[in-house]
């Protein structure tokens, strides 16, 4: 490649001052974008480049060295690199790399030891040039998008110590890369979708390995006897794969073994004998196979740090050695049969951390000292028979942070120690047979999110001081024989979503002092003996969708204030209550709301009793005059009210009319309305939402229709942010800023996207006026008690509609939008469930004309949906709206929120991938709801999407084009679901040449 032109005329003045290897990098940063200055010390008037960033030199300033790892570099590779004579270590790992390499890049990099060109964008085929390269050491093109066949000269690499193809796209096999490779030390081909084939038996020559890592490469057959060869192997993964048959004997040779991982894949038979000879294993993981059989008592009783053998057919006992290792820190054995008692030792010596024997058949006690190594976190024992009380050493285990003893027999009480640990943020101790009280220590456990303590016999008060716990979401103790009133501290839990006492004894009335409960969506107070009114505050809660009170004592009239809420199960029946129904109740549809209380009156057949009336009594001419008092107060009254109104109505106008000039009318669409009926109509009991930028108010216009209308405050005026939102200064930056946007977004056409009729400008505010959704948001319909209405066929129809939409913006506008605030919320359901994409506050046009993707101004989006790159980039690009749909589309299949108490520190995406690791099975985390009889396929498929959109590497995340596609062929095509991985990280089955947005099935 020639020097530019400008370096050409500077050559004699940069002569003077900059050497030769100096003029190379100054021509190799001139094929670079670099949007950041991370080269921004790349002064071409210094003597040497070796004070630049990322240069090292000998003590002779000679470049040995270029790593510019993670400083956003856009472009193609700067093959004058190779012109540095003595360089032995180039990475450009972590940037935007986004050529092909040819043969000819590396042309002259003879002294290369060390090629890093991982987590780039680089396409097409490996450079063959690579096998020139006599001194090559370790090369590492992972997390790109490299095709077709890893090169047959490949072989001739005899002193390579490293070859790392990680999530490269190579659809081969992987036999030709070996070929005469006898010093090869590390070989990393993992997670690429290679032709199904077994290993290659030449990898058995590789006397000399280290580290062999082909986890998800597509490998069928059995694990041959000839692993035993390696006798230097330490690290040892063929996770992720097809393999069949059993695990070898010969595997009890590999004497220099560190870690051994055969997890997911079909290995059947017993786990080998004479595992013991392996004196240096500590970490082992064969789980998510077919394995049968006991586990060996040798296998044991190594010194392990980690066992994971979940979900097999293991039976038998679990050895008592296991107890003796004083470095392990992990032991998962759940899904099997495994019988018998936990070994009594075990956790006296080991600093067991995770403990997770759940979903077997052990019996007996909990050992006394399971937590005797301070160090537990997790302790999950779901679905066994242990009895007995709980040891008072758990209590002291400060470290947990999860307890889920969960449908076993455990008697006795709560050691206070257990109700009060501080880290613990899930407690579940449903369906045992504890009994006592529920301790005043539990105060200390103020990290706790979610109690659950259904099904026991817990008796006496529920002690006021579980108000401390301001972390609280879900407190679940139905089923017991709790006693006493409701303490009032409860109402201070702000966040407060769920709040189950069903069927116990409690007494007294009602809480009424409940503002703070502005995310409880469930009360369930059913089937207990509390008395007095029903309070009007419950009307209040904004977002309460389940309200069941039934089997009570409650007196008195039903609160008008409860037509305000929307609710999915709404259950009155079976108390005192009287007089008439609220208007919105009085329908034959809520009929099993009432019944069994004889004082309620209303047109419902059959809900009152023959003859009975309001105000019944003997004395017909009293009841007559008091009629006809209430009918003149009645009829004064609205005259009052309508006066008034009149009155407000002529001020307000007045008011309006002062600026209805300054009002600045930006038409999108042929209008059948006017700004001023707009403005008349911004009243507060039009406000049907509030955000970050102002209030959404719905205006239903003088010919019926109804419009959405967002207030935007000015930039003079600043908001709140929304809880659970990650949006820093989503305010306009200025007007010329905000007619630039609002025009771009006007031109928007397409009917999966929320169309906007018109903007209305004004100093002080701006008005969007938008055509209006009676279904809401897809996030308030699917995670509320409506969620059980969107059957699978409904949800997969809103999620193609979602995707057309997405790939509208991306695809067919002109510029392109990315909208950075992709959620469920911000996608609306019209009358028919049909979805539309709205919200595009944040979007911005995406500059085609510059070499690269832009970084935006400020970071967008909401926790659960932002993706990976955003923590080390605040880069935005379309592949961040992808990550976003990944999110919708988990939603969609899961019926759970991006984030939730019960997924602990992880967001959805962790909990689907953590869940599936785990179990095994997708059907873990589909939606009860849904009908897997019917749509099993389909909504597995989706899944798969899902995952695929939320890989964490942009490159491997497909186009919306691409999953537009994908979703029509859902319904066409059968699930391969066998061939998919069942980790959580399912393969991908579709992947997308970015050159040219075609795909292909794997």
């Amino acid at each position: 490649m020639e020097l530019p032109l400008l370096l050409l005329l500077l050559l004699p003045i940069m002569a003077h001052s900059l050497t030769q290897e100096g003029l190379y990098l100054q021509q190799a940063k001139q094929t670079l974008e670099d949007p950041y200055g991370s080269l921004s010390n790349w002064n071409p008037r210094d003597q040497t480049p070796c004070n630049w960033s990322g240069i090292t030199c000998t003590t002779t300033n000679s470049v040995t060295s270029v790593d510019l790892t993670d400083m956003n570099l856009s472009g193609p590779f700067p093959s004058i690199l190779c012109r540095l004579p003595n360089l032995i270590h180039i990475s450009l790992s972590s940037n935007y790399i986004n050529s092909s390499l040819s043969d000819t890049s590396l042309s002259g990099c003879d002294s290369l030891q060390n090629l890093d060109l991982s987590l780039n964008s680089l396409i097409g085929f490996l450079p063959k040039s690579l096998s020139s390269i006599p001194s090559l050491r370790y090369v590492d093109f992972s997390g790109n998008n490299f095709t077709g066949e890893i090169p047959d000269s490949y072989g001739l690499f005899p002193k390579i110590e490293t070859l790392s193809l990680l999530n490269n796209l190579l659809n081969h096999t992987i036999s030709a890369v070996l070929g005469n490779l006898s010093s090869l030390k590390v070989l990393n081909l993992s997670y690429n979708p290679f032709l199904p084939g077994p290993i290659p038996p030449s990898i058995w020559n590789l006397t000399n390995l280290e580290r062999l890592w082909l986890s998800g490469c597509n490998l069928v057959g059995s694990i041959p006897p000839e692993i035993g060869n390696l006798k230097r192997l330490i690290n040892l993964d063929v996770s992720n794969n097809g393999l069949t048959g059993s695990i070898p004997d010969s595997m009890r040779w590999l004497e220099s073994v560190i870690q051994i991982e055969l997890f997911n894949n079909s290995l059947g038979g017993t786990l080998p004998t004479g595992m013991g000879k392996l004196a240096k294993l500590r970490r082992f993981d064969a789980s998510m196979n077919g394995l049968v059989g006991g586990i060996p008592e040798d296998l044991c009783g190594l010194p392990l740090e980690s066992l994971n053998l979940y979900t097999n057919n293991l039976e038998g006992p679990i050895p008592e050695a296991i107890a003796e290792s004083p470095n392990l820190n992990e032991l998962k054995l759940f899904g099997n049969r495994l019988t018998g008692k936990i070994p009594s030792k075990l956790g006296k010596v080991s600093p067991l951390v995770t403990l997770d024997l759940s979903v077997n058949q052990l019996s007996g006690e909990l050992p006394p000292e399971i937590c005797g190594g301070g160090s537990l976190q997790e302790l999950l024992l779901i679905q066994n028979s242990l009895s007995g009380p709980l040891p008072e050493g758990l209590g002291r285990c400060l470290t947990l942070t999860r307890v889920r003893l969960v449908h076993n027999s455990f008697s006795g009480s709560v050691p206070d120690g257990v109700w009060g640990l501080p880290q613990v943020y899930l407690l579940e101790l449903s369906m045992n047979s504890f009994v006592g009280s529920i301790s005043p220590a539990i105060s200390g456990a103020l990290n706790l999110s979610k109690l659950e303590l259904s099904g026991n016999g817990f008796t006496g008060p529920i002690p006021p001081e579980i108000g401390r716990l301001e972390r609280l979401y879900e407190f679940s103790a139905a089923d017991n024989r709790l006693s006493g009133p409701i303490p009032a501290e409860l109402g201070c839990l702000g966040g407060l979503g769920i709040l189950d006492l069903h069927n116990n004894s409690l007494n007294g009335e009602i809480l009424k002092d409940i503002k703070s409960w502005g995310k409880l969506t469930e009360l369930n107070l059913a089937m207990n003996g509390l008395m007095g009114p029903i309070p009007p505050e419950i009307g209040d809660l904004p977002v309460l969708n389940y309200l069941d009170l039934s089997a009570n004592r409650l007196t008195g009239e039903i609160p008008s204030e409860l037509q305000n809420l929307k609710l999915s199960i709404f259950n009155l029946s079976n108390n005192q209550l009287s007089g008439k129904l609220p208007p919105l109740y009085n329908k034959q549809m809520y009929k099993d709301s009432f019944l069994g209380n004889p004082g309620l009156c209303g047109d419902l057949h059959g809900l009152c009793s023959p003859g009975s009336s309001l105000g019944g009594s003997k004395n017909g001419n009293f009841n007559g005059v008091h009629f006809s008092i209430f009918i003149l107060s009645g009829f004064i009254l609205v005259v009052g009210v309508g006066w008034f109104g009149w009155r407000y109505r002529r001020f307000k106008n007045a008011k309006q009319g002062i600026d209805r000039s300054k009002w600045i009318l930006t038409s999108f669409h042929k209008l059948g309305f006017s700004e001023y009926e707009i403005l008349d109509s911004l009243d507060e009991e039009n406000v049907i939402g509030s955000g970050a930028n102002g209030k959404v108010y719905k205006v239903v216009l003088s010919n019926g229709d109804a419009v959405a209308v967002k207030k935007l405050w000015g930039t003079s005026k600043k908001g709140t942010l929304e809880e659970g939102e990650a949006e820093v200064d989503r305010r306009m930056s200025g007007d010329d800023e905000f007619e630039a946007e609002v025009t771009t977004l006007g031109k928007i056409r397409h009917k999966n996207i929320v169309k906007l009729w018109c903007c209305c400008a004004h100093r002080e505010c701006k008005l969007l006026v938008y055509e209006y959704m009676p279904n809401g948001s897809l996030g308030d319909f699917l995670h509320s008690r409506k969620g059980g209405l969107l059957d699978w066929p409904t949800r997969y129809r809103i999620a193609l509609d979602a995707a057309e939409g997405l790939s509208y913006l991306h695809h067919d506008c002109v510029p392109s939008i990315v909208h950075r605030d992709v959620k469920s919320n911000n996608i609306l359901l019209d009358a028919e469930l049909g979805a539309r994409v709205a919200d595009f506050g944040v979007a911005k046009v995406v500059d085609v004309a510059g070499k690269g993707p832009k970084s935006m101004s400020v970071i967008a989006g909401s926790c659960g949906y932002i993706a990976p790159e955003y923590a080390y980039t605040l880069r935005v690009t379309e592949k961040s709206d992808v990550y976003s749909f990944g999110v919708v589309l988990l939603e969609l299949v899961t019926g759970k929120p991006s984030v939730d108490p019960e997924f602990g520190e992880k967001d959805l995406v962790k909990w689907v991938c953590s869940v599936l690791e785990q179990k095994g099975e997708e059907e873990h985390v589909v939606d009860p709801k849904l009908d897997l009889i019917c749509y099993r396929e389909e909504i597995y498929r989706v899944l798969n999407i899902g995952l695929l959109c939320a890989s964490t590497l942009p490159i491997n995340r497909p186009s919306m084009r691409r999953v537009v596609k994908m979703l029509v062929e859902v319904a066409r095509e059968p699930l391969k679901a066998k061939n998919e991985r069942k980790d959580g990280k399912l393969s991908p089955y579709y992947y997308e040449d970015v050159s040219s947005d075609q795909g292909s099935i794997v």
